[in-house]
């Protein structure tokens, strides 16, 4: 489905007018459509035809619990990174079982947390973290199911920023040296070896690198099965880009059926296992836009701006990756002199920009709605400069419900104290 679409020259979100829902609700507000959410999850269950799977989405690209409880609903496992991740997965009404637990520092306590709660698996990044993991079990007098998450140096050729599976990342355990944690792993009674993973990075928008990390994993699979150890779960990660731009990455039912016959390819010793998948930027990221008034039109001699009252503390993309999302106006039908600005926010930042040089027929007042903000927007947003962050809305049909009421500066303030006299 096309969520978002002119008629009359008017944006809509599915079937509601966006001019008329930022009259109800204010701005800046980031506002979802339902039916686009659901339809891109499903393109990646349904590829799986048959195949024993779990399509886990990643909780980090949008991890709004009406979001959450949308995908709930249809069966979806999560992969989360904290525990205050877990906490909203499991209020959103999603099921222990189907959640893995990636990450490179979780503590003690949430291992306990997740144990307690009797999580699918944790994704171990290390070596220490898996001796942490087995002494937190065997003091709880439980067994911690466990996937390796190994690091096959591939290159995403993304953003290095968001790129995570070369030698110099962060994340995962080199896959030379995998072999031997797994070997000494077996020996650790309370843990429970359950399968491999492995996350090569966000927005590719090529198959090739996912083929190329899943024949690297693969022979690691083959070589521990070989020793006895006989894994159950396949994590291929995610990672699948969308279109900001000019990209043209797979779809993801393309991207399923290339790894499956990839897999089938390989052998039927690998056939057993259970494929765990785990897309975030894809389900969500084209499934949402953040809305936005032009204040003030600001010519200059070099440069001119668009001061408009969303900022770098509402969607940070921008001036973190210096990423480029489309702004386009609400209504397209007004008469306005075009030219190229700088879309600008009022952060007292010259990091603080939505947008370089844009073309826009555009006046003070005027709605904009910045594209494919439905992933890592109001996620990763921030009160810098004491901004009430934005309220978050989802459209289902020609109803939208308000999932995140817009916070007052009274809520910013009550947590905090004077000193005493």
């Amino acid at each position: 489905m096309e969520p978002f679409y002119y008629k009359d020259g008017i944006l809509f979100a599915e079937e509601v007018s966006l001019t008329d829902l930022a009259m109800q609700v204010g701005t800046p507000c980031y506002v979802y459509s339902r039916g686009a959410i659901e339809e891109a999850w499903r393109s990646y269950d349904e590829a799986f035809g048959g195949r024993d799977h779990l399509v886990c989405f990643a909780v980090k690209a949008n991890s709004n619990v009406a979001v959450l409880n949308i995908l709930a609903r249809m069966g979806s496992g999560f992969d989360i990174v904290s525990m205050g991740e877990l906490e909203r997965v499991l209020r959103a009404g999603g099921k222990a079982e189907n959640i893995v637990f990636s990450g490179v520092g979780k503590t003690e306590a949430e291992m306990r947390r997740a144990l307690e709660v009797g999580i699918g698996c944790f994704n171990v990044e290390s070596e220490q973290e898996l001796y942490r993991l087995a002494d937190v079990a065997a003091d709880m007098g439980m067994v911690a199911p466990v996937s390796l998450r190994v690091n096959p140096d591939v290159d995403p050729k993304t953003h290095p920023y968001i790129s995570t599976g070369l030698k110099a990342s962060k994340f995962g355990i080199p896959i030379d040296h995998a072999g031997a944690i797994y070997e000494h792993a077996r020996s650790l009674g309370s843990i429970e070896l359950r399968g491999i993973a492995s996350h090569i990075g966000s927005q590719l928008t090529s198959i090739d690198p996912f083929i190329d990390a899943l024949e690297r994993v693969l022979a690691l699979v083959g070589e521990l099965s070989d020793a006895g150890i006989e894994l159950k779960w396949l994590d291929l990660g995610g990672g699948l880009g969308v279109r900001y731009y000019d990209e043209q990455p797979p779809e993801p039912s393309r991207l399923v059926v290339s790894l499956m016959d990839r897999l089938q390819e390989m052998g039927s010793r690998y056939q057993r296992m259970r494929v765990i998948i785990e897309p975030g930027r894809s389900i969500v990221g084209n499934a949402g836009v953040l809305l936005t008034r032009a204040e003030y039109i600001k010519p200059g001699e070099i440069k001119s701006f668009v001061v408009v009252d969303a900022a770098m503390n509402d969607l940070m993309r921008p001036a973190l990756y210096d990423a480029w999302q489309d702004i386009v106006p609400v209504n397209k039908d007004l008469e306005r002199e075009t030219g190229v600005y700088d879309v600008v926010g009022p952060v007292c930042e010259s990091g603080d920009f939505l947008g370089h040089d844009r073309e826009l027929s555009v006046a003070s007042g005027d709605l904009l709605a910045v594209m494919s903000a439905g992933a890592y927007g109001a996620v990763m947003s921030s009160n810098y400069n004491t901004r009430p962050r934005a309220a978050e809305i989802m459209v289902d049909g020609n109803q939208f419900h308000i999932i995140r009421r817009r916070e007052t500066v009274d809520d910013l303030l009550a947590p905090e104290s004077v000193l005493p006299a």
